[in-house]
């Protein structure tokens, strides 16, 4: 199951550069085998890209945490001045962080319609998998029962209507104590 890649495919993206830093001269995460050389790309299966499609979005939500992490840590403008170079450091890595996150999510798309092309053959529709409920069923073909069975059918049937209808006193008086006692509650206060 190989086929090549497009020409524009994600030998050409930018990688993050938190994520450059870190990485082995291989490319790849430690302890995980390095990326295939430039001549191998042709030759990538789905379960390779989805790998990196994974790496890819615990790399965005990296970036969202940190996008969120930076603007927790900025105090609003309530008539406090604050040094403008710790505003333009601060927008300055917030911007880099949006910009990253966007080649991210332009990364995971060509990884998604990637696998989608290379596993076409291998996609069910749903309704292969599951009967809608407007569509005809196929008719099981049912043995006729012993009047004995049919008796024990509705017996159980009439426990089971009257253990359901027990339930719901049950709970409708269950209900009831917890309106009184959140009723006596807010009364107290």
């Amino acid at each position: 199951m190989s086929a090549s890649l497009p020409p524009k495919g994600m030998a050409g993206m930018p990688q993050p550069q938190q994520q450059q830093s870190h990485l082995p001269p291989g490319g790849g995460v430690p302890g995980q085998p390095p990326l295939p050389p430039q001549g191998a790309l042709r030759e990538i299966s789905p379960v390779f890209l989805c790998r990196i499609g994974q790496e890819t979005v615990q790399d965005i939500v990296t970036r969202t945490m940190e996008i969120f992490q930076i603007t927790r840590a900025t105090q609003l403008p309530n008539g406090v001045t604050q040094s403008q170079a710790m505003y333009q450091d601060r927008f300055g890595k917030l911007q880099e962080h949006l910009r990253q996150l966007a080649l991210l999510f332009r990364k995971l798309r060509l990884l998604y319609e990637r696998c989608m092309e290379m596993t076409f053959d291998l996609h069910e529709g749903p309704a292969e998998l599951v009967p809608y409920g407007t569509e005809e069923t196929w008719s099981v073909p049912v043995e006729p029962c012993s009047p004995a069975v049919l008796q024990e059918r509705q017996e159980v049937l009439e426990k089971v209507r009257q253990k359901n209808q027990e339930m719901k006193t049950l709970m409708d008086q269950m209900r009831n104590l917890l309106w009184d006692v959140n009723a006596m509650l807010s009364l107290r206060k």
